[in-house]
């Protein structure tokens, strides 16, 4: 495993994100956090609640994620979602479940979480991984179903949750009839939540394959061209040291590129 560098604002406990629209879901602030206004967006700091930090310590996690909440900062991800108790999320491609078990945790015992193992067609072994402990958690229920109209989803989500995923999206399928689809399956209101892996800026979508990136504007750019508005970012898994020329699975910047969270929310 490669070492934080002290610089990188990933081996801190930051916490910042950008509003920018009245969110459909609020993050709680730390008491006493401050917000300001700049340049019409607003910025503030704030912490995960305490749910969310207790899902982070979920004594069914296996250790070989634990290790890499450091670098991932799992419960900050979380709370920059806006994900509450007794939702129902869609997880989509959730490769070896890193996020499933503590979604399942946050929504609590009212939520669904339905993860759709389709995305991991060529990971069987991932995939049956994430079956095999869905056991332990009542509120998970596994769907296979096709990316480009969701129609085996047995209810409308209030959230579509992918990490790591939407870059890859591009290498199989119609991104854009995707991101439809998603907007469709969508409860009114309803957030579509991405993370993933930065790209230089001008490259567009031409490193999804190579690098196994997307550059930022141009993944706005076909969401929001779905119907959706852009409601927040947050910088919390930023690196300022990853000059996006490497592919992301690269020992010198594997679990340390640059990333970036968008949350969309259909009107």
């Amino acid at each position: 495993m490669v070492a934080a560098s002290p610089a990188s604002p990933q081996a801190t406990n930051e916490f910042k994100y950008r509003e920018c629209d009245m969110p459909a879901f609020k993050i709680i602030l730390a008491a006493g956090a401050a917000a300001m206004l700049m340049g019409g967006v607003a910025l503030a700091q704030g912490k995960p609640s305490a749910a969310i930090v207790a899902a982070t310590a979920d004594p069914l996690r296996p250790d070989v994620d634990k290790a890499l909440d450091e670098e991932r900062l799992p419960a900050e991800v979380i709370a920059a979602s806006g994900v509450k108790a007794g939702q129902t999320v869609v997880e989509l491609g959730a490769s070896g479940g890193y996020y499933t078990r503590m979604l399942s945790k946050v929504i609590g015992p009212k939520g669904k979480l339905l993860v759709d193992v389709n995305g991991l067609a060529a990971r069987p072994t991932a995939a049956d991984g994430i079956k095999a402990f869905a056991a332990q958690y009542p509120n998970i229920t596994i769907v296979g179903d096709d990316y480009l109209t969701f129609a085996a989803l047995p209810e409308k989500p209030d959230m579509v949750w992918t990490t790591d995923n939407y870059h890859d999206f591009h290498n199989g399928m119609d991104t854009a009839v995707f991101s439809k689809a998603v907007f469709n399956a969508l409860k009114p209101g309803g957030i579509f939540f991405v993370e993933d892996h930065a790209a230089a800026a001008g490259t567009g979508i031409t490193m999804t394959k190579t690098l196994h990136r997307i550059e930022p504007a141009a993944l706005k750019a076909e969401v929001l061209a779905a119907g959706f508005k852009l409601i927040r970012e947050s910088s919390v898994l930023a690196n300022k040291g990853d000059d996006h020329s490497k592919v992301i699975f690269d020992p010198a910047i594997r679990r340390h590129t640059d990333r970036f969270i968008m949350v969309f929310q259909k009107p």
